[in-house]
């Protein structure tokens, strides 16, 4: 998990996603990508004044973009990490999967609370084609801590491999835990999960609850507070399954977590 690749983008997540990747990118001695996106217009009709008003807003856009070009590089020549810029148009989605051919992990936000892109759409969307796992942090994070890694497991094979995936980031853990929910799992048992870790030099511990009265995006958000964890590392749903079911847990994650959340498929 070397290629760690970011977001750049002038809205109110992107002090969060910088200080993430630039955590996570010393942490595993690695290499940042920044996709730094200018997003199209897309109006409907002619309520903006069509074609003119398009070109006005595409405009201020690339303004905005070039000067947080500017801010962001100048800080960047004062990181101890390796970077390099890419300047692309479009959607951020299409954009960031047109990148990630080669990712090991791609920093988002979860969500953003205020006016601008849906985050949670986005990372559906990067879930569903993009093959690194994804690392979704709230728009208030300050640092990303590595310390005490929670397992949110199912058996399924997507946890599996997020897990399998992230074995860089849970190598440097001094904590980690594999939680499920009772009567939830199927597939590879959560005993089995700890054995291949150990196999890495990881020691988890194990932790089964009752589900009764509680849906699992709740359980896991009270274990993660209960456990102290730093982040949530979790398989989600892919391709069709994941746009059919995504107002379950792993939206409901997405919405109201307050740790860092590791997704994949």
């Amino acid at each position: 998990m070397k290629n760690i690749l970011l977001l750049v983008h002038d809205d109110s997540g992107q002090e969060a996603r910088l200080q993430a990747a630039l955590d996570i990118t010393r942490a595993l001695e690695g290499h940042l990508s920044c996709v730094d996106v200018s997003i199209l217009p897309i109006l409907v009709g002619d309520y903006y004044g069509g074609a003119e008003a398009e070109a006005i807003l595409f405009a201020d856009e690339c303004e905005r973009e070039t000067k947080n070009k500017a801010a962001l590089e100048a800080r960047l020549a004062n990181e101890d990490v390796p970077w390099d810029w890419c300047d692309t148009t479009g959607s951020i989605e299409r954009c960031l999967q047109d990148k990630a051919a080669l990712a090991d992990l791609i920093v988002l936000n979860r969500k953003l609370d205020v006016a601008g892109p849906d985050m949670r759409d986005i990372v559906s969307e990067l879930l569903m084609h993009a093959r690194a796992p994804i690392l979704a942090v709230p728009e208030t994070l300050k640092s990303m801590r590595l310390d005490r890694a929670l397992i949110a497991w199912d058996g399924g094979g997507s946890a599996a491999a997020t897990m399998r995936a992230s074995l860089p980031l849970l190598k440097r853990a001094k904590d980690v835990e594999i939680f499920m929910a009772q009567g939830s799992g199927h597939g590879v048992a959560p005993n089995e999960a700890a054995e291949y870790l150990s196999r890495h030099d990881v020691h988890a511990t194990v932790r089964i609850v009752d589900t009764a009265r509680h849906t699992p995006d709740a359980l896991i958000e009270d274990e993660a507070a209960r456990w102290r964890a730093d982040y949530v590392l979790m398989g989600a749903y892919g391709h069709g399954r994941l746009r059919e079911t995504f107002g379950g847990v792993t939206k409901r994650m997405l919405s109201s977590s307050t740790l860092p959340l590791i997704l994949g498929h």
